[in-house]
Parts: C-alpha cells; structure tokens; sequence
C-alpha cells in the first residue's frame, strides 16, 4: 500500500551533509525519486547532495561503507529497484541487500534510507516515481531530515 506523504512540516536540516546513491537499472524511474528528494532536501536548507551512479543494488551497501568511512555524512540514501522474475535471484538480491544497509549503518553509526524497491512490474515502479506525494524521493526526503534533525536534537551530532 503506498503512503501519501507531506513534506510541508520536514525539519530544516542547514549544513548537512547526505550522499544519495542510485544503482543504475531503471535510471528513467529512479532518477525522478531522486531528483525529488535533492530538491525536498535543499528545500529543507540542506546542501545538495552527492549522488553517486552504481553498477547495480548489490553494489549499495559497500559503497555507502566507503563513504561512511571518508566521513562526515549525517546520512546517506540509497534508490534502486529490484525486479522479480522466474527465479529466486530476486529474493536473493533483495535480501543480502536488505542486510548489507542493516550492516553498515549499525557498524558503522550513519543512517542509511533505504528505497530499494521491489517490484514485480515496471508498473508499480512507474507508481512510485510519479511527480507526486506518491514517488519515494518523498519519503526518503522526509526520513532523511527526520533522522538527521533527531540526531542533532537528542545526540549532538
């Protein structure tokens, strides 16, 4: 079921640092959830952000690693999709992925959004890219300012 989000009451975020990472299967979809959440982000006095082209989902957990470790990021985000076919391959994806962020950001304390998409259809990933409340650059736009703004307020950083 999809969510319809309001990224009229997002916390500012001024001076924070975010990478945005896109695996580069099903660029003409992505791209717009990202392009929706760089601009709800510097809306939100945020920097914009880096955004970095991957091979594919797999490849998302690493790399949001290696940032981590130059260092400085209040938190990366991180968009692809994975498309279910005739066999498990998607399952398998979908999984290490899933576990690859839940890794790296406990290891290594930077949050990690995460809108890896499964779909089973180009349908539903046409859904969730829509210039809309609908496309997930929304909500990753929304859970990005939230974490950062808890953080400071509650962690100091």
């Amino acid at each position: 079921m999809q969510v319809k989000l309001d990224p009229s009451a997002m916390p500012k975020i001024p001076g924070a640092k975010v990478a945005i990472l896109q695996a580069k299967w099903y660029r003409e979809h992505i791209d717009k959830m990202v392009q929706k959440t760089v601009d709800l982000l510097v809306a939100a006095d945020c920097p914009a952000p880096e955004v970095h082209l991957l091979p594919g989902s797999l490849e998302l957990p690493l790399a949001a690693q290696a940032l981590m470790r130059r260092g400085g990021y209040d938190a990366i985000i991180c968009f692809g999709a994975i498309m279910q076919g005739e066999t498990k391959h998607f399952d398998m994806i979908m999984n290490m992925c899933a576990d690859g962020f839940n890794k790296v950001m406990l290891g290594e304390g930077v949050p990690i959004i995460m809108e890896v998409i499964p779909v089973g259809n180009v349908g539903q990933l046409e859904a969730r890219s829509r210039d809309d409340a609908f496309n997930k650059g929304v909500e990753a736009a929304i859970a990005t300012a939230e974490i950062i703004d808890w953080r400071r307020r509650n962690l100091g950083t």
